[in-house]
């Protein structure tokens, strides 16, 4: 049972009731507090971390009532600097009361209807969720605490079908998916807000960042607890399904997520409100992060067949442990998606320090432990 359900177990929360508990844990505390969206998610539960570790300042932490899960115990050794609460992004009063009240000085949106793949089945909600509570969140900080810090997550997604390689700050957003054109109208806000009303309000492009955190509905985690699934059926002599992909030659820039968040954190400190690309400057591909996530679990394996009848076996006794299903093949697929992010490099002093093999065997390790 979390911190609000405590106090008010078997009775309705109401915005104003979430709103005064951190209010008043925030003045006791005697300390200036940081808004972190999207808790529960691997950037926001990193996001934490990073804060309570590095800063002294009192995290709020934000989460739909839909989105509690048993996760949200890892936040119970943080209690005197952290308070967990229900948020709705899609709720305008509560945003605003926020501000208003609370007065953060920094607000980390981190937040989303972040899976790609479900945003064709769900563009209305992605919609809401990336890009009007965006436009809600900028009017209530003009409204009501203009000094306030804003960072929201952007994606790669943004540049869609891209024009060059690798991809810079000046490169055209040329979305192709829900999600995409819903990260492009969440930054145009931001840039408006910026310019007409002299926010500090950044969007950055977060090329995608993995990790143990990761969600199961993201195409590196389903590999990687995969992975583990058939290592313990291997090891237990049991029958296994194999794990089945869609576009295995789909090629990524990917990065360590708590790299990524420690970026964050220097992109909102910048002197000046300055959008930056934070990526690793690598490519690789989907193929390539089965190879290395079975390898690293033991497994030698090898590719045969083309296509749909494309498969990947074990080495020493032909099992079939990847296959492929088009099914899980997007109706538009993007171009190479690889960061420069160079412009970070240089004035934050940012920097990946997890390769992609260090990565990949770190989630790998992590699901098997949990397998």
């Amino acid at each position: 049972m979390n911190i609000l359900e405590e106090k008010y177990h078997g009775k309705k929360i109401d915005c104003l009731d979430v709103v005064n508990i951190v209010e008043a844990a925030r003045i006791l505390s005697g300390k200036e507090c940081v808004v972190v969206t999207g808790v529960t998610g691997q950037d926001g539960s990193h996001m934490v971390d990073y804060l309570i570790e590095n800063t002294e300042y009192y995290v709020v932490g934000c989460v739909r009532r839909l989105g509690l899960s048993g996760g949200v115990s890892v936040f119970n050794k943080y209690a005197e600097r952290f308070k967990l609460v229900y948020f709705d992004l899609s709720d305008s009063n509560m945003i605003s009361m926020v501000f208003e009240k609370i007065k953060p000085v920094y607000f980390i949106n981190l937040a989303a209807q972040s899976f790609v793949g479900s945003s064709w089945d769900f563009a209305l909600k992605t919609w809401d969720i990336n890009s009007t509570s965006v436009l809600n969140i900028l009017e209530s900080i003009r409204l009501y605490h203009p000094k306030c810090r804003f960072f929201q997550a952007g994606s790669s997604e943004e540049f869609g079908e891209v024009v060059f390689t690798p991809q810079n700050e000046c490169h055209p957003l040329r979305p192709r998916s829900p999600y995409g054109a819903s990260k492009v109208a969440a930054r145009q806000l931001v840039n408006v807000w910026r310019e007409s009303y002299g926010l500090f309000a950044v969007q950055g492009w977060l090329y995608n960042h993995e990790g143990p955190r990761r969600g199961e509905e993201f195409v590196t985690r389903k590999i990687t607890k995969s992975v583990a699934r058939i290592r313990k059926a291997l090891d237990e002599g049991r029958c296994f399904v194999e794990l089945q992909l869609g576009n295995i030659d789909a090629t990524r820039d990917w990065s360590y997520a708590e790299d990524v968040v420690r970026g964050i954190w220097l992109m909102v400190n910048n002197t000046s409100p300055v959008d930056f690309i934070l990526a690793s400057g690598e490519i690789h591909s989907i193929r390539e992060f089965v190879e290395i996530a079975f390898e690293c679990a033991g497994i030698k394996g090898a590719w045969s067949g083309s296509g749909l009848d494309e498969v990947f076996c074990a080495a020493d006794t032909g099992k079939l442990l990847v296959g492929i299903n088009p099914k899980y093949y997007r109706p538009l697929e993007v171009g190479t998606l690889v960061g420069d992010s160079s412009k970070a490099r240089k004035m934050l002093g940012w920097r990946p320090s997890v390769s992609f093999c260090q990565m990949v065997d770190a989630m790998v390790k992590f699901d098997l432990a949990n397998a």
